[in-house]
C-alpha cells in the first residue's frame, strides 16, 4: 500500500469512510447517544469522500473550489464528532486515527481551498517576496 502522503486524497476519503463504516455497528450498539453520534460521524465523512469524488470532475476552477470548501466544512464537522466519541474510553483508541485523519484533511483542504480560490494572489505574494529579498540583498 502507498505511504498516506503518496496516496490520492479521493482515495484516502475512501479509506476513511470504510474505517469508519467498520466501526459503526461497534460504537452504535453502546447506546442511544453513541448511535446519534457515530451517525454524524459516518455522514460527514462520507460527504468528505463524495465531495472530492465530485470535484474531479469540475465544470470550472470555481466549481472545483466550491466542492473542496463543502469537504473541508464536512471535514471538520467529522473531526468534531470523532472527537466528541472519542472522550468516552471505550472509543478513544479506536478513533484517535481517526480524529488524527480528519486533522489532516482539514489542513489539505484548507489549503487546497484557498490555492484554487486565490492563484493569482498566492503567486503574486510569492513574487513580491523574491523580490524583496533580491533587494534585500543586494543592499548588503
Amino acid at each position: 500500500m502507498a505511504k498516506r502522503y503518496e496516496q490520492d486524497i479521493r482515495e484516502r476519503a475512501f479509506t476513511l469512510a470504510e474505517r469508519v463504516f467498520r466501526l459503526y455497528a461497534g460504537i452504535a450498539g453502546q447506546g442511544v447517544a453513541h448511535a446519534v453520534l457515530v451517525r454524524q460521524l459516518l455522514r460527514a465523512v462520507s460527504a468528505v469522500g463524495a465531495q472530492l469524488e465530485e470535484a474531479a470532475a469540475p465544470s470550472s476552477r470555481r466549481d472545483m473550489a466550491q466542492k473542496y470548501a463543502i469537504g473541508l466544512r464536512e471535514a471538520r464537522e467529522g473531526r468534531f464528532w470523532a472527537r466528541l466519541l472519542a472522550t468516552d474510553p471505550h472509543c478513544a483508541t479506536q478513533l484517535e486515527p481517526i480524529v488524527a485523519e480528519l486533522g489532516e484533511f482539514v489542513a489539505m483542504l484548507t489549503t487546497a481551498t484557498k490555492r484554487l480560490r486565490n492563484p493569482i494572489a498566492i503567486a503574486t505574494r510569492a513574487l513580491v517576496q523574491l523580490l524583496t529579498f533580491f533587494t534585500v540583498a543586494s543592499l548588503l
